[in-house]
């Protein structure tokens, strides 16, 4: 059984990209299991309540799930052309202590998708990911990208993938990642 986790990047209740997450999840093929990890619970990064409290549960179940799969999926939005906040301090907490940043995400295997509401779906996003990436030692998978650009139309109101062709793209993705985890 190949194990995923999937953490979407926006905290909106009826987020594309945790409704593109969700959609990936329903895609995962034969003998995979996505798991999504929630990150609304994980607090601002401060290396003082990192000190005084040490690792809050949110991050450490964080960290568990990360360190426990096959592979990575991020699904992030594009904030103000780069990566949203909350996003960045969830992977900024799951790197502390930096002893653990091996054991988490060091040749980890990770795979990007993104859905915006504007042209370019998210690829300033997913470049700004590339140096962070880099940076914890994990193996961006470079077998394809997926964006959805205007995610309006391909989302209902509450966030599910109503549009086929990006579930059929979506599909392909998810197969072609899991495949390359050997």
């Amino acid at each position: 059984m190949t194990l995923l986790i999937g953490i979407s990047g926006s905290l909106r209740r009826h987020s594309f990209n945790a409704g593109l997450l969700r959609a990936a999840q329903a895609s995962a093929p034969a003998g995979t299991r996505l798991e999504i990890a929630p990150i609304a619970d994980i607090p601002l990064y401060n290396a003082d309540v990192e000190e005084a409290e040490g690792i809050p549960p949110s991050v450490t179940a964080l960290k568990e799930a990360i360190a426990a799969a096959d592979g990575l999926l991020l699904a992030t939005p594009e904030y103000n052309n780069g990566i949203p906040g909350v996003f960045k301090n969830a992977i900024d907490w799951a790197s502390r202590p930096p002893a653990d940043i091996a054991r988490i995400f060091a040749a980890k295997p990770v795979a990007m998708i993104g859905a915006s509401p504007g042209s370019f779906g998210t690829i300033l996003a997913q470049n700004a990911w590339l140096p962070v990436l880099r940076t914890l030692g994990a193996q961006l998978w470079t077998g394809g990208r997926l964006m959805v650009p205007h995610a309006a139309k391909a989302f209902d109101a509450e966030g599910n993938l109503i549009d086929e062709t990006v579930r059929t793209r979506l599909g392909k993705f998810i197969a072609d990642f899991v495949a390359s985890l050997g």
